[in-house]
């Protein structure tokens, strides 16, 4: 069976997820793509750079916005190995994102279903489609062992 063109982009926000586990950071990575092609790319960089907002989904967002030369990307999925935090969740509304699949599920800090759900919040002024899941099992095992080694 083929992978889905989901699990595909999936994939490739995995490889970003790698890159920023083995740099010391939380492994989680953020794709963009908009007709078929990837426009924006983000692998949390909040140590690093400093930067709590360095998430792996808004520096693709940023990414995205340069690359496209807008803020709005109604037109554009982003793929995130994370289900995103309420922070990321915002950006994405205010970006009018069409559409958001993730990976593994965040029960404590998920602002799609888990333990917010601000997407789907009547009290803003857009709606961000979401599927979450998406090759979950493989995400969620970036995490455990990110964090399993670091407790070693």
């Amino acid at each position: 069976m083929s992978p889905t063109a989901d699990e595909q982009f999936m994939a490739q926000a995995i490889a970003l997820a790698g890159e920023a586990g083995a740099s010391g950071e939380v492994p989680v990575g953020a794709i963009v793509v908009a007709d078929g092609h990837v426009v924006g790319r983000g692998a949390n960089a909040p140590v690093s750079t400093f930067d709590p907002t360095a998430h792996a989904e808004i520096l693709a967002l940023r990414d995205a916005g340069r690359a496209l030369g807008r803020y709005r990307l109604a037109d554009c999925t982003m793929y995130v190995t994370l289900e995103p935090c309420p922070m990321c969740a915002a950006a994405m509304v205010h970006a009018r994102l069409r559409r958001v699949v993730f990976g593994a599920w965040d029960p404590r800090q998920g602002a799609v279903d888990s333990a917010f759900q601000l997407l789907h919040s009547p009290h803003l002024n857009h709606r961000v489609d979401a599927f979450g899941g998406v090759l979950g099992e493989q995400c969620g095992q970036l995490l455990k062992s990110f964090f399993r080694d670091r407790r070693d």
